[in-house]
């Protein structure tokens, strides 16, 4: 059975040092806003891509699809992110 200094109370927001040492020595975290603004100029970079001289449409389709996919997911985190707070 564990002792109770080893079963201390880890922190409700942040990072376990235990888990991840890096976090004792600096930030330890994510970059919402530029994942955001990366995810959205790759579906332009790739809607951009459309126009070319290409006769077959089958990468059309792969570009369209990749691209939707991508802005998706990014709606999917706005309102994932908006409501986090309500749970």
């Amino acid at each position: 059975m564990a002792s109770s200094s080893e079963l201390e109370k880890r922190p409700a927001h942040g990072v376990d040092p235990h888990d991840e040492p890096s976090a004792e020595w600096g930030w330890h975290g994510q970059f919402p806003k530029a994942t955001r603004i990366a995810g959205l100029l790759t579906a332009l970079a790739l809607l951009g891509m459309l126009i070319g001289n290409h006769r077959g449409h089958i990468e059309d389709i792969y570009l369209v699809a990749t691209a939707a996919v991508i802005v998706i997911a990014l709606i999917w985190d706005r309102i994932r992110s908006r409501t986090s707070w309500r749970r």
